[in-house]
């Protein structure tokens, strides 16, 4: 049988399409439904391996786990990672297809309408219900024309569409009605839904607006979603670090540093850490805002060599690396790991105009980028057992690779023994200092793992001569996705929304 779908589309970037769709496809999961998430073109740094080795968005992936199912390319057969000098790779069902710019991008647009149309038609074969997500706006009136991820696709099997607008931003009355004004007849009435998303205070006053919005429109108003700040679900991108506050939290311990590098990936492997007490988080872009931290953390980085010049443009590059030669410890995941080396070459000019660049130096490795990705799924066990390691030998760990490029490591031990679940192949990752005070690796994950990332703390927080205190378990992210649908069902009129999917 196939499908029914709903889709969810915003009035702009950032306003909570991918949380509300992981929302949706929790709470139809939880009504026996077998649902899947689909987006048909995805723009993030922010992505995760399928167990096959494809790539996919983040927050797709996401929307997968909370629906209860393992992700697929087909959830989201295009992503575009933007790189420097206005350029961007892009992955086709799971594999890069090329790096381009925007102008030859949009000339490949009917070829990649075909793909994302096969995608949704076999999730449609397959599941119940697809939980169907936009991106941006869908009345982007210069962009329109080679949409392939708005309205055509709501057309394409007559979704439903709910719109949602951010409230917190300002304008959202304006937005909302604004891009009903600039859609075409046939797709206003596909439109059966407005969400008011990340409202701050007293309902009451709210609702004169409301009102207002559907005598001037004729469409509902579902709900109105709180904002919150106690439901941890991982962000498509990071333009929701332009908007996040650092972690505030009286009598913290441990200040951990994360760099926020112009082409930052995967910052979602920091949430675990900002979730556990008396720990703060602090994403960084300023020498003046480094401070004196317990950790330092280099992310990962969609354009390594480029982010290496930011940081030395800033003197951030100088900063870290006088702050580790003083003792303070330093993490590097992925691009971060790369950085930390004494150098990185690229003679084949896969990701940069220069061939060679002179690393941090706070380990003796070196990196040569190629143009084949490895994309995979593992399973490792930790092989260091000094400094940050101290007690973590031996332990299991699952996690996911996203890079180009080599790592030559030479006679530095490796921090993890790595096993892909996929080919059963086995390899050693990462580079541990000779004190243990500065790692690198490529895993993405390592920090969902409850007693690495505990012992871990409790290491950081020997260096300060305190203990580790036990405290609650942190909530899982099964229980952040039951949370939110939670507060997502108590927001919105969910018998609307049954009757609309039911048609």
């Amino acid at each position: 049988m196939r499908a029914k779908t709903l889709m969810i589309q915003g009035t702009s970037s950032s306003v909570g399409k991918s949380v509300l769709s992981t929302a949706l496809c929790r709470i139809f999961r939880q009504e026996g439904l077998r649902v899947a998430p689909f987006k048909a073109q995805n723009m993030a740094l922010n992505s995760f391996v399928t167990k096959d080795g494809g790539e996919i968005g983040r927050a797709q992936a996401v929307q997968a786990e909370a629906a209860g199912i393992d992700p697929t390319v087909d959830m989201n057969p295009i992503l575009i990672k933007p790189e420097a000098d206005a350029r961007a790779q892009i992955i086709v069902l799971g594999h890069p297809l090329d790096t381009l710019s925007a102008q030859d991008y949009y000339s490949r647009k009917a070829s990649l309408w075909s793909v994302a149309r096969g995608s949704l038609e076999r999730l449609m074969s397959n599941y119940d219900l697809i939980v169907i997500e936009g991106a941006g706006s869908p009345v982007e009136v210069n962009l329109k024309d080679g949409d392939i991820v708005n309205m055509r696709v709501a057309k394409l099997v007559s979704s439903p569409v709910f719109l949602v607008g951010d409230v917190d931003k300002g304008g959202v009355f304006a937005s909302l009605v604004g891009t009903m004004e600039l859609l075409e007849p046939d797709e206003r009435d596909l439109v059966k839904g407005f969400v008011i998303n990340k409202f701050r205070g007293e309902l009451s006053l709210l609702k004169p607006g409301l009102s207002f919005l559907e005598e001037k429109t004729g469409i509902r108003v579902v709900g109105v979603v709180p904002y919150f700040r106690d439901i941890f679900v991982a962000q498509e991108d990071s333009v929701y670090l332009e908007h996040r506050k650092d972690t505030e939290k009286d009598g913290f311990n441990l200040d951990i540093a994360v760099l926020k590098l112009p082409h930052i990936s995967n910052f979602d492997d920091f949430d675990p850490l900002e979730q556990e007490p008396g720990v703060r988080v602090r994403y960084v872009e300023r020498c003046d805002d480094m401070g004196q931290p317990d950790l330092i953390i280099v992310p990962g980085s969609k354009s390594t060599m480029a982010d290496l010049l930011f940081l030395r443009k800033v003197g951030l590059a100088q900063r870290v690396v006088d702050l580790a030669r003083s003792g303070t410890p330093v993490i590097g995941i992925c691009g971060g790991y790369q950085m930390l080396g004494r150098e990185i070459k690229d003679p084949e000019r896969v990701e940069s105009s220069s061939d060679w660049m002179e690393g941090l130096g706070l380990l003796d490795i070196s990196t040569t980028f190629e143009r084949t990705k490895t994309t995979r799924q593992v399973r490792c066990s930790v092989a260091a057992d000094r400094g940050l390691f101290e007690n973590s030998r031996g332990l299991g760990l699952v996690g996911y690779e996203i890079h180009m490029g080599i790592t030559n490591v030479g006679c530095i031990p490796p921090a993890f023994v790595v096993e892909s679940r996929r080919t059963g192949e086995r390899h050693h990752d990462g580079a541990v200092s000779e004190d243990g005070t500065v790692f690198g690796s490529y895993l993405h994950g390592l920090f969902d793992t409850a007693e690495f990332r505990r012992n871990l703390l409790a290491n950081l927080l020997k260096r300060k001569g305190l203990d580790f205190e036990k405290s609650p378990v942190v909530v899982s992210r099964e229980q952040n996705y039951n949370r939110l649908a939670d507060l997502v069902r108590r927001s919105l009129d969910m018998d609307y929304l049954w009757e609309v999917v039911r048609g």
